[in-house]
């Protein structure tokens, strides 16, 4: 890629995805700040390392053609796998879960690098298989999903199989997948929802359950955190607390400080910023992924628009999921809220998604 090139491209860049991006990373280090800086652990400045090593891969993966998707996605989705099993041999143990691969520097976690690179080979395999049935399209999908969720939900780790279902039928739709078929998947998938709670999770996951049901169970034990969330965000009001302001239920140690800075960010956000953070924040994340469907509709072809659209859920599930659990629309799940929540692997996973976004972006049309 000669210099003039590397000019236009970053000339034709998708300034406001940028943008996005950028402003969200400054924000997660001062909401990582916000929620840890009186239990002195260093989280934030760990986070701003991490920040500094994904921003090269964000330029790297913008300025190439995205189509690099078709030699790359099977190694990469086969790597994960490896990794994933990889984790049951030499994995560390955080919280009950046998989820990460120690690198010296810091923790990774493969199942982050999974549903990456499980979108990229849905992507690859829906763009080149417009003409087969869509029933055996869909068999084939769940096929690709079955062998990582399987060895994720082993670990266990609830969230990280949670998170490829959506993302999953929005491939398929925009893939060209019939909508009957997507209807009947969906209504098998239903149906066998009480045989999995009853047999396929273990006891604090149903717990969780439960309690998503009827946060007043047991609010002493399973359903404090919640409960506690619930607190934190309730008591704000419109304005918020304030950053570092004495007397938070964060600063007290109501909320889990554990998992305050990964899982509940939100509830320090918003007990500290109020309804008018919400106001800002939640908006913010919705022209972030409206981006990246106006860049989906943009794509100069199917292997781009899957991709996109494909990104955009996993992002969207992430938010949702992580938002909801902490206000109760939703169970707990672990999930991190995008380039918000403390975490390398998942700070790198998300921001490579976005520079392949902005690489669909910037070769919509050849560049000279």
């Amino acid at each position: 890629m000669n210099t003039l090139t590397l000019s236009r491209k970053f000339q034709a860049m998708n300034k406001p995805l940028l943008l996005l991006m950028l402003a969200f990373c400054v924000f997660g280090i001062y909401a990582i700040y916000s929620a840890t800086w009186m239990r002195d652990a260093p989280f934030w400045t760990s986070q701003i390392r991490w920040l500094f090593i994904c921003l090269p891969v964000y330029f790297v993966i913008a300025f190439n053609d995205y189509r690099w998707v078709r030699l790359g996605a099977i190694p990469i989705y086969a790597v994960s796998v490896f990794l994933l099993i990889l984790v049951f041999f030499i994995g560390v143990k955080v919280f009950g879960a046998r989820s990460w691969l120690n690198l010296g520097f810091g923790n990774f976690q493969p199942s982050q690098m999974a549903i990456f690179g499980g979108v990229l080979v849905f992507a690859l395999f829906l763009s080149e298989s417009s003409e087969m049935h869509s029933a055996l399209r869909i068999l084939i999908c769940l096929g690709i999903l079955a062998v990582p969720c399987v060895l994720i939900l082993i670990q266990p780790y609830l969230g990280g199989t949670l998170v490829w279902l959506p993302v999953l039928f929005a491939m398929l739709y925009v893939g060209g997948v019939q909508v009957r078929y997507l209807v009947t998947l969906l209504l098998i998938g239903i149906a066998f929802m009480p045989v999995v709670v009853n047999f396929g999770l273990k006891p604090y996951q149903k717990d969780r359950i439960l309690i998503f049901l009827d946060p007043s169970l047991d609010p002493k034990g399973a359903g404090w955190s919640i409960n506690q969330s619930l607190n934190a965000i309730g008591s704000a009001g419109f304005w918020g607390k304030g950053f570092k302001a004495h007397n938070t239920l964060n600063e007290l140690g109501y909320l889990p400080s554990t998992i305050v800075h990964t899982d509940f960010i939100y509830s320090v956000f918003g007990e500290q910023h109020g309804f008018l953070g919400a106001l800002i924040l939640i908006p913010s994340f919705a022209l972030l992924l409206l981006a990246g469907l106006y860049i989906a509709s943009q794509s100069r072809d199917q292997l781009g628009r899957l991709l996109a659209v494909g990104i955009v859920m996993l992002l969207f599930t992430h938010v949702f999921m992580n938002i909801g659990m902490t206000v109760a629309v939703t169970p707990i799940t672990g999930l991190p809220l995008p380039l918000v929540s403390y975490g390398g692997s998942f700070l790198l996973i998300t921001i490579a998604c976005l520079g392949l976004l902005q690489s669909i972006w910037i070769h919509r049309k050849p560049i000279y």
